[in-house]
């Protein structure tokens, strides 16, 4: 039987994991932190906020992955009664509906956008420059870019159908992510899959590791840069300020603001689910996107804007507050003339597997991970098909 070595205990690396370990393989995940998840964990406490995504999208392989293996769990979408309460600000004011310019762009079909010019200049001649500016920050809530004009036109509109799609596609794990992630460790201990929390592996470790089997690399990109030495590991991601909110309860309260103005989001996510604050308190969360010039104050400023807005008097109802700014955390974004193809290659040679949310792999935020995780594990899987090339040991010379 065939050992495999997965660094990395979040989506892709138990995805890769469980993959690998249902075709018979024996595997390892190596966990830095004592708990698991990665970037969705879930906080424990009173409000349970996620570090990472939020939503599954029904369209998505994932879904029907967790779903057969019954991994998926219980899940709500928005209720009827709350998405009549999603608002719009436009020119600084709020409105109940979006410009019909962005409606009529949601129905463009994403192949029809080109993936070599920017979705501003693309849009602009679809229904015109105000239509492609709302449109392009209306999508900032699947990108957590600053500038999401600035991106390839087919990359951009993907998301922005998805988004916007009716009925819609997010669904919610009850609980958190986090209670997926424990599926999936339930899951993977059954499959006799050896988990070891609080394990780092630094650049020597990964070199005994390779001699002895294949190994997946299921951490953030800027982890494996360092952990491969290899500078090439490189691809542009958002950077956005981040804030939770823990609030009593009001009638009136807005279910979300988008800003059409600006890209930017808040959403009040006990709307769907109840269970991730106390009885008679709500759960507020926003993102923000900055710009690589901006600090995380003027984010929060401006969440702060939408949230005067949406939730009169909530600064008199703070029970609990947390902030953070998101630097590289938020998945891959393709520029104009690149695709999910061109992210660093998944197969690194001589045994080694990249998963995770900015490598080559296609689909929605966390899909990536999805993705590339099951792809890693089946490229690993066939190493022992072949002879495998000998390893050189690490220069740790090279930066």
């Amino acid at each position: 039987m065939q050992r495999i070595h997965i660094i990395g205990g979040g989506l892709a690396g138990f995805t890769a994991a469980i993959t690998a370990a249902e075709s018979g393989a024996l595997v390892t995940v190596h966990e830095a932190h004592h708990t698991l998840g990665g970037r969705a964990r879930t906080a424990e406490g009173p409000y349970r906020t996620n570090d990472g995504p939020h939503a599954l999208y029904r369209r998505g392989p994932h879904w029907t992955w967790l779903a057969q293996r019954g991994l998926l769990g219980p899940t709500v979408t928005v209720p009827l009664s709350q998405a009549g309460k999603l608002r719009f600000r436009l020119d600084g004011a709020l409105h109940r509906t979006p410009p019909l310019a962005l409606l009529r762009l949601t129905r463009r079909r994403a192949e029809h956008a080109p993936v070599d010019t920017d979705f501003r200049t693309w849009a602009t001649a679809q229904v015109g420059e105000e239509g492609a500016r709302t449109a392009a920050h209306f999508a900032a809530v699947a990108l957590y870019h600053h500038d999401p004009g600035s991106l390839s036109a087919a990359f951009v509109q993907e998301r922005l159908r998805r988004a916007a799609a009716l009925p819609p596609e997010a669904r919610y794990p009850v609980g958190g992510w986090a209670q997926v992630i424990d599926r999936m460790a339930a899951r993977a201990w059954n499959l006799s899959v050896r988990i070891e929390t609080a394990t780092r592996i630094d650049p020597s470790d990964l070199d005994g590791l390779a001699r002895g089997g294949p190994v997946v690399v299921a951490t953030s990109l800027d982890a494996a840069r360092s952990l491969l030495r290899d500078p090439t590991l490189r691809w542009d991601s958002g950077r956005s300020a981040l804030i939770d909110l823990g609030l009593r309860t009001r009638r009136g309260d807005a279910f979300a603001v988008s800003d059409l103005d600006a890209p930017g989001w808040t959403e009040r996510f006990t709307a769907q689910d109840r269970t991730l604050a106390p009885a008679g308190r709500q759960l507020v969360q926003g993102q923000i996107p900055v710009a690589p010039d901006e600090s995380k104050a003027a984010g929060i400023a401006r969440a702060e804007d939408l949230l005067d807005l949406g939730f009169p008097g909530w600064r008199d109802r703070v029970e609990w507050r947390r902030e953070a700014l998101a630097t590289g955390r938020t998945g891959a974004v393709d520029h104009p003339g690149t695709t999910w193809r061109d992210r660093p290659a998944i197969d690194r040679g001589n045994g080694i597997y990249l998963a995770g949310d900015q490598v080559a792999a296609p689909g929605l935020l966390s899909e990536v991970s999805f993705n590339s995780g099951m792809e890693a594990a089946v490229l690993a899987l066939g190493v022992g098909e072949q002879p495998r090339p000998a390893r050189r040991p690490l220069d740790l010379e090279r930066s």
